[in-house]
């Protein structure tokens, strides 16, 4: 009994009534959610889980066979967690599609405040235009379309050309920012050579007007592989950090900060036979195996992964990798504007 008299029964019930009275004038007391709305530790919807790319570009395949890249505007089959099922988001923050493009064909322009990333995962003869540019698609290339900015890809090679899209679509949501437009022609005309971007932004030379800002999107649009890999390669001969191998993260030249001001990418190198110590951090981590194969440990489920396959590693969720042989990683996630914000945190376990 509580010291006014009245039994813990009657206390429930006592307050039960006062919610119900204070409801219909929408208001709710904090003390019955505080715990979920300031938990001692991040507790994502999303949950740890792999796509093996084998079988997924099987059902891509076939939905090529389905609808034409120009009918659906983006022939994409959605990553979606299984913890965040019908809300197209590969982690709480993030979303995540493969696209097929097939010879002759071309997705139409249009642009959208969402940032964008691709990564091209297999098949040559693609192209991705944004802003009057092309660049050429090859396997491993880190392709940004920045926040409104015309883009359009086609395919004019033999082969189908897939990669994989990451969006920030779940942040821009939440801050209800979202705007779209199609653009006046299917493929814009080009007004540049492919390569402009990357001689003006990209060569430790910048236009001499051109003052660039912290938190701006990049205007070097291509990240090419060959040459990251060759970066990582390179620094491997140095000591080994045990949580990570060796990991490179992904810069506008022009700025330092992030290419994406939303959205962080990294590329990494493991060594075969390494396993990386525990490690955890708050930014939900998307990784894609470019290069070998091994065996994520996340929470303690195993995800063993091949060439392709992708895996999920959602906020605050314990990593440990093992590279079967040697093996790069590239992988992207919300860690940039934890970053802006002050709240993202690391443990190296």
């Amino acid at each position: 009994m509580s010291p006014d008299g009245k039994t813990a029964s009657q206390g429930h019930n006592i307050r039960q009534a006062f919610y119900e009275k204070i409801d219909p004038h929408n208001l709710t007391p904090l003390w019955e959610v505080l715990g979920a709305l300031v938990p001692e530790t991040p507790t994502p919807r999303a949950q740890a889980y792999k796509w093996d790319f084998a079988q997924t570009r099987d059902y891509l395949m076939e939905a090529g066979d389905l609808i034409s890249a120009e009918e659906a505007e983006r022939r994409v089959l959605v990553l979606e967690n299984p913890g965040l099922r019908g809300q197209s988001r590969i982690s709480d923050s993030l979303y995540a599609g493969l696209q097929l493009i097939l010879p002759n064909e071309v997705a139409p322009a249009h642009r959208h405040t969402q940032s964008a990333l691709r990564l091209v995962l297999s098949g040559e003869g693609a192209y991705t235009a944004v802003d009057g540019e092309r660049t050429t698609m090859r396997r491993g290339d880190f392709i940004i379309t920045p926040a409104w900015t015309y883009h359009d890809h086609g395919n004019e090679g033999d082969q189908p050309v897939i990669w994989l899209d990451g969006l920030d679509i779940p942040i821009v949501e939440l801050l209800n920012a979202g705007f779209r437009e199609g653009a006046p022609e299917k493929s814009q005309i080009v007004q540049r050579p492919e390569g402009d971007a990357r001689a003006r932004y990209g060569s430790n030379m910048l236009p001499v007007d051109f003052e660039g800002e912290q938190g701006m999107a990049t205007k070097l649009f291509v990240y090419p592989y060959v040459d990251a890999l060759r970066s990582v390669e390179k620094i491997a001969s140095s000591p080994t950090d045990d949580h990570f191998g060796y990991k490179l993260r992904y810069i506008d030249p022009a700025t330092g900060s992030s290419p994406i001001p939303t959205i962080g990418a990294f590329l990494q190198l493991l060594p075969r036979g390494m396993r990386t110590r525990a490690y955890r951090c708050t930014d939900s981590t998307i990784y894609v195996c470019l290069e070998g194969r091994g065996t994520s440990f996340i929470e303690g489920q195993e995800f063993p992964f091949a060439q392709n396959d992708i895996f999920i590693v959602p906020s605050w969720h314990q990593l440990e990798i093992a590279a079967a042989e040697e093996t790069v990683l590239y992988s992207y996630s919300d860690r940039p504007v934890q970053k802006m914000l002050g709240l993202w945190r690391e443990a190296r376990l």
